[in-house]
């Protein structure tokens, strides 16, 4: 396995539980009952979400890192530490600051985790058939 990714997913997994968990106690009186509460709060569970997701994904990279070479798999893990930092990142400080023109940078987080998982794909296929 490939030690940095494996360790990224670790911090990346880490966090997320962390956010998550955030999410469900601090952010809930953070926003109290503003009349746009349940719409932040839903912003902040999507990006724990996919945050979750994918820093499960970083982990796949690391194994598959040991049995493909090339730098499909270790770009594909970089991509969706990327994708987390950007997609749910915005996500996290939209629904901190009410700053709403950061969603705009939200799909392009989306893209990065999109080519996270085109090049497992494609790594797979690189995989010897057995």
């Amino acid at each position: 396995m490939n030690r940095s990714l494996t360790v990224l997913a670790g911090v990346l997994g880490f966090l997320g539980v962390a956010l998550g968990a955030f999410g469900a106690h601090g952010v809930k009186q953070l926003l109290g009952e503003g009349p746009d509460a349940a719409q932040r709060l839903a912003w902040w569970e999507t990006a724990s979400k996919y945050h979750l997701i994918h820093a499960l994904a970083v982990g796949l990279t690391a194994v598959l890192a040991a049995h493909v070479e090339g730098l499909s798999p270790k770009l594909a893990g970089w991509l969706f530490a990327g994708g987390i930092l950007v997609f749910s990142g915005s996500l996290y400080a939209m629904t901190l600051t009410n700053i709403r023109v950061l969603g705009a940078v939200t799909p392009l987080g989306g893209l990065l985790l999109l080519g996270g998982w085109a090049l497992v794909g494609y790594g797979a296929l690189k995989l010897s058939k057995g």
